[in-house]
């Protein structure tokens, strides 16, 4: 009873600052979505409670927005993966481990640096003017301007950058725990450099690679400040126009609204690929799994009828 309440009062801490700082902000958003916005100079009113601003946050503008919203997180998160994975394997299993704390600080380095001003360096980048659209055009790569500002495709390498560090870790630290010698026993017992991967270092790291997504695809949902910067008309995303709700329009009804969406949807996606990704591996799983128990009717037969020359040969 005493370690019980001795680790209740060690945790206390930590939930009274997430039901301060996460629970009740989010119950507000939730409140506020109920309401409506009370004349030209309010912000919000909750004297009636209704669904009507639901109804208007899925207006045509709003799916649209959230489709392309939806098809930047699943593409940046995808490509997060394809390219930290790599380098999180490459830092684990091929570097010196007295070189990994440089690689480590290497990786780390973007985030000394604020968040606006790494998106407004890939601005000077990325603009029609800047240097790499004159190398293009020096080397013969381009006939005119590079252009790649305010596209979609700038909004996908703008995530990308700012948000690969957070996947390059939590896969370094799976990548890192499985340890040489269930790869080196996996070697031994005739498993070649892929099928040691597949079936050995994949399925040991898959509390990395859950970390490293989640912790990649639910703040780029919510990203606005690299769409803003980068995207333009044709990268708006979801977080611009809650945004511009409570910033600009003053109508935090609607804005809540829409936060309350993303957030459904965004729990919506990550249930969804969960069903998926368990279903595809169904077979896999049930196919290497142990079954305790007397042998098979046919096993049985078939080791009755073995004899002990062909037993030792």
């Amino acid at each position: 009873m005493r370690s019980r309440s001795a680790g209740a009062a060690l945790a206390a801490p930590a939930w009274a600052w997430l039901l301060l700082f996460f629970v009740a902000p989010v119950a507000m958003v939730v409140y506020f979505s109920f309401g409506y916005k009370p004349g030209v100079f309010g912000t919000h009113a909750t004297d009636i409670l209704s669904f009507d601003r639901y109804g208007e946050a899925l207006s045509p503008t709003f799916f649209a927005t959230f489709q392309n919203t939806l098809w930047v997180g699943i593409l940046g998160t995808v490509l997060c993966f394809l390219i930290g994975a790599p380098v999180a394997y490459w830092m684990a299993f091929k570097v010196r481990p007295s070189r990994r704390g440089i690689l480590i600080a290497l990786v780390l380095v973007p985030f000394w640096t604020n968040f606006l001003v790494r998106t407004i360096g890939w601005q000077v980048i990325l603009a029609p003017e800047g240097w790499l659209s004159t190398v293009l055009q020096g080397i013969g790569v381009l006939d005119g301007p590079l252009a790649l500002m305010y596209t979609r495709t700038a909004v996908v390498i703008g995530v990308v950058y700012n948000y690969l560090p957070l996947m390059i870790l939590p896969l370094f630290v799976a990548f890192d725990r499985v340890g040489p010698a269930l790869r080196e026993a996996s070697k031994d017992l005739g498993a070649g450099k892929w099928t040691t991967f597949f079936r050995v270092t994949l399925p040991l790291s898959q509390p990395g690679i859950i970390a490293g997504v989640l912790l990649v695809f639910i703040p780029l949902m919510g990203d606005y400040i690299t769409a803003t910067v980068l995207g333009g008309a044709q990268g708006n995303m979801v977080g611009q126009l809650v945004a511009s709700q409570f910033q600009t329009a003053q109508n935090w009804a609607l804005g809540s609204a829409m936060a309350v969406l993303l957030m459904l949807v965004i729990m919506l996606t990550i249930g969804f690929a969960a069903v998926v990704i368990w279903l595809a591996t169904l077979p896999l799983r049930m196919r290497s799994r142990l079954v305790l128990g007397p042998a098979p009717e046919s096993v049985r037969a078939d080791a009755a009828t073995t004899t002990p020359a062909e037993v030792a040969s």
